[in-house]
């Protein structure tokens, strides 16, 4: 048996995961709003959860568990969408806007399978698309307004000559679509639900001290999010109980994975600028509507990416996306590998310096097997227990990394190959077509590692280190990664090894 532990961002501490059926593991993460290309930071929990997608179909195999069933969303009705459309019509693109819309958003989803295919990462089982659920969100925003935990925007019909009281819409005895003269919002009433906040350990009061709410006189409650919201004709829009209109963002969620994983399932998961308001509105809804007392068990949240050392925008300049690494040659699993070089709930930092060790660690690898691996071997082992034991703790992506280390120190190329397909660098396709495309000429370097060895033994005696200096400064210019520590020297062919900027240097 094979035990995970999980840091559960509700309870805030690491706790032992134990699914609710073990029959059916269920993970829902939230998807893209799909109207641009991917940035690098949106790529980050796609490839965390991954990595957790992975980890749970192992052990699900090793404990006797069923099936696992990963969930993640598609918004393709938002406010983004529609304005990066209406920009395309103004600039004279031929369609309506609603077909270009349309032409948008899945022009969107098939960059954004694209690019995180590169990355390694496995489809979900499950890639729901909010406009496919819009009854279930309708049916939903209905059984909140019934238990009176929202309310539509008071009908202009309905006030009172001298607007001196407001009349809130009820559903029970106000159901005829018929009834409104113009759409009209839904909302969610924040202080029907008493544990609202406790996901982000904030007090309503709080929020509303330190969050940009949209002010207007149809709330109950500055903090009241959208549920339902009117639609122009020219902009997509359903028929519902309160007009033409379409949902909010947070209802989506709610809806989808209530169709897809029930109402209670094991994992939510997402970036930590999701935790409030998104995730914190989407437990409101689902626990008011569907009688629960929790959505999820577990709730995580990876911490987010900075660009050499600073915030990514593109004010700083550098900002872009996985498209624009992946176009200037940077390979898919050299950016994964970055990525699982950092742990989940820390900031991760991008920098160059990690792209170049990421590169040259990964073809050191890939020369490894080729020289002591065999691939058929490979398939009929199964990934290191280290490796294993360190994603079951916390996805230890860094520490898993080690175990890589240790398979190429033991030249256990099979292992490594193992491993590596394991953590999602290489399919055993890719990494076949790898051993093909990378053929180096061997050049031992063991005279040269010897040479720099007695010369720095010489260095700690004289205390003159020019020699070691001149010596590490040839090695580096010709394309070699060196590597010093007290255990010794180790020094790395790049894949711009050139052994004749060596010859004459003694």
């Amino acid at each position: 048996m094979v035990e995970i532990r999980l840091t559960n961002s509700k309870t805030r501490k690491k706790e032992v995961f134990t699914p609710i059926d073990p029959e059916n593991v269920r993970m829902y993460v939230c998807g893209p709003t799909v109207y641009d290309r991917a940035h690098l930071g949106n790529a980050r929990p796609v490839v965390v959860f991954d990595v957790l997608n992975r980890l749970l179909r192992h052990v699900a195999k090793e404990n006797g568990w069923g099936k696992v069933t990963y969930v993640r969303n598609f918004t393709d009705v938002d406010d983004k969408i529609n304005a990066t459309a209406l920009q395309r019509k103004e600039a004279g693109a031929p369609g309506t806007l609603e077909e270009l819309i349309a032409e948008r958003t899945e022009e969107t989803i098939r960059w954004y399978h694209e690019d995180m295919d590169a990355l390694g990462t496995l489809r979900p089982d499950h890639e729901p698309r909010a406009t496919e659920y819009i009854g279930q969100m309708i049916a939903m925003i209905e059984q909140l307004i019934l238990d009176k935990h929202a309310y539509p925007e008071p009908d202009p019909r309905r006030h009172n000559q001298d607007n001196a009281a407001t009349v809130y819409f009820d559903a029970r005895s106000f159901n005829d679509r018929r009834n409104f003269v113009e759409p009209v919002h839904a909302l969610f009433d924040v202080e029907s639900f008493e544990e609202y906040g406790n996901l982000s350990g904030r007090s309503v009061e709080d929020m509303i001290a330190g969050a940009r709410v949209e002010v207007a006189n149809y709330k109950k409650n500055p903090m009241d999010f959208v549920l339902w919201k009117p639609s122009t004709d020219d902009l997509p829009g359903w028929d519902s109980p309160w007009g033409r209109g379409r949902p909010g963002w947070h209802i989506e969620c709610s809806a989808m994975s209530k169709a897809l994983l029930g109402d209670v399932f094991d994992i939510h998961g997402g970036g930590n600028d999701l935790m409030f308001p998104h995730h914190e509105n989407e437990i409101a809804q689902s626990c008011c509507a569907n009688h629960t007392d929790r959505m999820a068990n577990f709730w995580l949240h990876n911490e987010m990416l900075q660009v050499e050392g600073k915030k990514m925008s593109k004010s700083l300049g550098n900002f872009f996306t996985v498209r624009d690494l992946l176009d200037q040659g940077v390979p898919g699993e050299v950016i994964r590998f970055v990525f699982m070089g950092t742990h989940y709930r820390k900031p991760m930092d991008w920098t160059e310096e990690k792209r170049v060790n990421a590169e040259l660690k990964l073809q050191k690898y890939i020369e490894l097997i080729r020289q002591f691996g065999d691939l058929e071997h490979a398939k009929t082992l199964s990934p290191m227990k280290a490796i294993v034991d360190a994603l079951a703790s916390d996805l230890n992506t860094p520490l898993a990394l080690t175990g890589l280390d240790a398979a190429a120190r033991s030249t256990d190329g099979s292992q490594l190959a193992r491993d590596l397909v394991f953590l999602g660098f290489y399919t055993w396709s890719e990494l076949a077509e790898a051993l093909e495309g990378q053929v180096t000429e061997t050049f031992d370097l063991g005279d040269w590692e010897d040479t720099l060895i007695s010369a720095r033994a010489e260095a700690m005696e004289t205390k003159d280190f020019s020699r070691v200096d001149t010596l590490k400064q040839a090695l580096v210019a010709a394309g070699v990664e060196v590597r010093m520590s007290k255990a010794g020297v180790e020094l790395i062919p790049g894949p711009d090894f050139d052994p004749a900027k060596l010859e004459g240097l003694s």
